[in-house]
Formats: structure tokens, C-alpha cells, sequence
């Protein structure tokens, strides 16, 4: 990419962060604003409505080519757009139709494919999650034991899927499974399509320490598959998978997040001389993320990554991230104690502390497993020193 279309993206990308801010304030509905910034639980029709209100400025699949009802933007405006709207605290865009099965259906799937799913993704009529993780494959992906036998125009598909956030909402799962044996494991992996309402299928809650049913556990008992409903090659679903993947990881870096906690902090803590010490050495190290996440995204635009860009920024991201959180429920005191995981699903105010107390304690809560989801710190750290040390 040449210099000048380099810095047409940056021009792009800065105007659409001030659209954004025109929008928060004349187009957001309050109600739902107030609930995101609060931290307060979003439910099922929270999350249509936000996809919806995206939808009708032109963002929900912004990062989608044109010819999918995208706006064709760079990967620089797409980080841009992702990261104001956290600062401004909006709800979260949920990414398992949007960012993760939509760009591989119309990278590798069928046309047809492409004409079933991808309109009702743009238009949030199907609610998609995502079934990789396992027991006993988690980073380690390649260990998956989840099996799908072809059985005539069909497959049949058994195992256990376990993290799975929102399957109890959604209508379709995409699914790493194992469709052979006797091959290197990476080999042997397919990307299949699951309709969640398919005979054999029983989704169970896992319960987290915040209160709030995120994920769950996924099991098929010799779930019936539709050939049809294979993406791509058969065989070829680890190209798929480390092609998603590198997305989510890119998405970890979780600067406006870290920005939009850092100011509430800023806002909540006592002026001691220690705490004005912690804050500015996390605004400080915000800072450093922020820049070395825009160089990564500026590195891919113009295609000179050298591929270790998105582990690091996801790695020191969710690091500070719960580094701040943490100093977010220092800060409210007394009231970080008084928990009440039930008030999170109402508007009322809690009996201790601001009105978003709560909130804060519940994403302290979740945010421990940020090391964890989308590939572990130590799995980063691994990339890391093969790509950058050559270890």
C-alpha cells in the first residue's frame, strides 16, 4: 500500500471516530447507553437492538467487502471503529457473526453458502457462537476430539464443545470437528455449520464468579449435518480456524476498554499521592498500548507485519486491562465488597457506592479469564519469542 492510500485510511478512520461521537450523543438511545456504561447485564434483545442500531449507519459489517453489504473498510478503520465506541462505553459488538464466521464464509465458503448466511448476518436474524474450545483443547486446538462421520449427504456429528459464549441464544454454531483420524491432527480438522435447533444438541451454563450467564458447555449426540453445510475443503478447517483466529487476537488488544476504565478511574479515586502514582503509571503504559496497537494496524495495512503484531497487543492489553479493573474495585472501597451479582439485571441503584459499582465488580470478575480466552498470555508469549527471538 502505497504512502498516500495509507494515509487516505487514517483520514478515513478519524472521521468516522467523530461520526461515532455525533452519534453517541444524538442517535444512541440513553437507556441503552447508561446500561453498557454501567456494566449492567445486557440481554439477548439489548444486543439485536445495538446490532440493529450499527446496522442502520452502515457499521455493522463495515469491515465486510462492498459486494457483501460492507463498507470495504481498512483494517485501520475497523480498529478505529471498535475502539471508540468502548471508550464511549457502548455495548460490545458481539463478533461470532460479524467478525468471525461472515469474513470466512465469503472468504472460503460456497455460493450458496454466501447467499444463505451472509444477508442474515448483516441483518442480525441468525445469532451465531462460535465451538472450538474443549476439554482438553483449549490453546491447544489440534487436540479437539469432537467427531463428524459422513453418513451419505451427511454428517454425524458427536463430541463436546465448552466456553461457549451465547450458544443459549443462538441459532447456529460454527464448529471445528474431526473428520479424520489418521492424519497429523491440523490435518484432520473441518468447519462445519450447525443449526443449534438440530436433534442431539443440549446446551448446559457453566457459572462464572460474576453472576452472569456468559458461556456454556455444547453437547452433540450424533447431530445430523448437511454436507452442504461444510465450508470450504474438507480437511482444510485449521486454515479456517488460524484465518478467524487472527482476528480475535487482533481484537484483544482492548485499547478503548483500557481508556474508558482508566477515565472512570480517574473520576472515582481519591486524590492520595499513591493512587495518582498507580493511575499515571497506568495512563502511562494505556498510552504505550494504544500507540504500539496503531502501529500494528498500520503495519498490517501496508503489509509489513512480520505476524507476532496481534499476540502482543492482545498480550499487554488484557494484562493492563485487569491491572486497571483491579484498581477499579480498590477504588469504590466499602462498595466493592457489598456484591450483588441479581442487581445487575436491574435499573435500581445498589445500597453501597456510584451507581455503577456493581458493574465494576462484575467486569473485574470476567476479565480474569482475559488471559485466558482467545489464546492464553503463555500461548502469545510462545508466539512471540518463536516469530520476534526465533527461540
Amino acid at each position: 500500500m502505497t504512502d498516500g492510500t495509507a494515509a487516505e485510511a487514517r483520514a478515513r478512520a478519524e472521521r468516522l471516530r467523530a461520526n461515532i461521537r455525533r452519534f453517541c450523543v444524538e442517535r444512541m438511545p440513553a437507556a441503552l447507553l447508561s446500561k453498557s456504561a454501567r456494566h449492567q447485564v445486557l440481554d439477548k434483545a439489548d444486543y439485536l437492538q445495538w446490532m440493529k442500531l450499527l446496522e442502520q449507519q452502515g457499521w455493522g459489517v463495515g469491515h465486510w467487502p462492498e459486494a457483501y453489504g460492507g463498507a470495504g473498510w481498512s483494517t485501520l478503520e475497523r480498529f478505529a471503529f471498535e475502539d471508540e465506541l468502548a471508550r464511549h462505553g457502548c455495548p460490545w459488538v458481539i463478533p461470532f457473526g460479524v467478525k468471525y464466521v461472515g469474513p470466512v464464509i465469503y472468504t472460503y465458503g460456497s455460493e450458496a453458502q454466501k447467499q444463505r448466511f451472509l444477508p442474515r448476518i448483516v441483518s442480525s436474524e441468525d445469532f451465531w457462537a462460535q465451538g472450538y474450545s474443549e476439554p482438553g483443547a483449549g490453546s491447544d486446538l489440534a487436540a479437539l476430539r469432537t467427531e463428524a462421520v459422513r453418513d451419505g449427504d451427511h454428517y454425524r456429528v458427536s463430541g463436546q464443545k465448552v466456553w461457549t459464549t451465547y450458544a443459549q441464544w443462538a441459532d447456529w454454531l460454527f464448529c471445528l470437528v474431526r473428520t479424520n483420524r489418521d492424519v497429523r491432527p491440523q490435518d484432520g480438522i473441518s468447519f462445519l455449520l450447525i443449526d443449534m435447533r438440530s436433534p442431539g444438541i443440549t446446551v448446559k451454563p457453566i457459572a462464572t464468579m460474576d453472576g452472569y450467564h456468559h458461556v456454556n458447555e455444547v453437547w452433540l449426540d450424533d447431530v445430523r449435518v448437511p454436507v452442504d453445510n461444510l465450508v470450504g475443503e474438507e480437511g482444510a478447517g485449521w486454515t479456517y480456524a488460524k484465518f478467524l483466529l487472527r482476528n480475535e487476537r487482533t481484537a484483544g488488544a482492548m485499547v478503548g476498554m483500557v481508556q474508558h476504565a482508566l477515565a472512570r478511574l480517574k473520576a472515582l479515586a481519591a486524590p492520595t499521592p499513591a493512587l495518582r502514582a498507580r493511575i499515571g503509571e497506568l495512563a502511562l503504559r494505556a498510552f504505550a498500548l494504544e500507540e504500539c496497537a496503531y502501529q500494528a494496524m498500520e503495519a498490517m495495512l501496508e503489509g509489513r507485519e512480520n505476524g507476532a503484531e496481534a499476540s502482543l497487543i492482545k498480550l499487554r492489553g488484557t494484562e493492563l486491562y485487569q491491572e486497571v479493573a483491579e484498581a477499579l474495585v480498590e477504588g469504590l472501597g466499602p462498595a466493592g465488597i457489598a456484591w450483588d451479582a441479581a442487581a445487575l439485571h436491574r435499573a435500581d441503584a445498589p445500597p453501597l457506592g456510584p451507581d455503577d459499582a456493581g458493574g465494576i465488580v462484575k467486569d473485574h470478575f470476567y476479565n480474569r479469564a482475559a488471559t485466558i480466552f482467545g489464546g492464553s498470555s503463555e500461548v502469545q508469549r510462545n508466539i512471540l519469542a518463536k516469530a520476534v527471538l526465533g527461540l
